[in-house]
């Protein structure tokens, strides 16, 4: 096991735990450490998001058992994306356009969920039980698995603030709706990429059990331990990661 392994496998670990805490997977997180140690293109995408379906399969899990995941309104997003991020996952398109375009959207993003968290309490009340229009939900989802699709991410990086934007859930409960989200994203999103071309490395066995403990960690500080106005916090932090692999890698 090479220096570079050994040190994605730290990076990995706390990816995993701080974006599992908000319902995620930290694909974009993987995707970013490996770049910064000049990890070999081919194998980025297709490696990020086999962490991806198992951090996101354990952190599914724990929000469904802890009842923040309601299928009603996970549906509409995940009929429109898992098909469209099968195909998206097959093209090649230059990276800086669209590198540009999400990470300044996602600062954007970061700033309006930054606004938000000291009122996460009262608005949480309010939103509690509302569902997600049919049509609007079965439109975002087919535009998330496309960028989806094209980034190597499994969506939840721009699904969550939306969910959060547009009111149509809790805190805790858009992270549950993200990580079903995220998880069948990244299922569809990696049948699509092996289809077509990308190989996983030899040290993935080790990186599956490091994102595993980070996700156990992870997942208890978002049920249990952080409260809802910190969770946004940490939201911001994520999208702030994400952002930065968008635009300086």
């Amino acid at each position: 096991m090479s220096e570079t392994e050994l040190l994605l496998a730290a990076l990995f670990f706390i990816v995993a735990a701080l974006y599992s805490s908000v319902g995620h997977a930290g694909a974009s997180g993987y995707l970013a450490s490996m770049a910064l140690l000049g990890f070999a293109p081919e194998q980025m995408r297709p490696t990020a998001l086999a962490l991806n379906l198992l951090v996101g399969g354990i952190g599914l899990f724990r929000f469904w058992r802890g009842g923040h995941v309601r299928w009603r309104n996970v549906l509409p997003f995940v009929l429109a994306s898992a098909p469209v991020a099968f195909f998206a996952a097959q093209i090649k398109l230059p990276r800086e356009t669209y590198s540009l375009l999400l990470g300044m959207i996602l600062l954007v993003a970061a700033f309006g969920v930054f606004r938000s968290a000291s009122r996460a309490e009262a608005t949480d009340t309010l939103d509690v039980g509302r569902r997600v229009p049919w049509a609007i939900g079965l439109l975002v989802g087919a535009v998330i698995g496309l960028l989806s699709g094209l980034t190597g991410t499994g969506g939840a990086i721009f699904l969550t603030p939306l969910l959060l934007f547009a009111h149509w859930m809790p805190t805790r409960e858009a992270s549950g709706t993200s990580v079903a989200f995220v998880w069948i994203n990244s299922l569809t999103g990696l049948a699509g990429l092996l289809h077509a071309t990308g190989t996983l490395p030899q040290a993935l066995p080790l990186w599956l059990g490091v994102v595993a403990l980070g996700a156990l960690l992870g997942t208890q500080l978002g049920l249990q331990w952080l409260p809802v106005r910190k969770l946004r916090y940490a939201l911001v932090v994520v999208l702030l990661i994400a952002a930065g692999k968008l635009l300086f890698t």
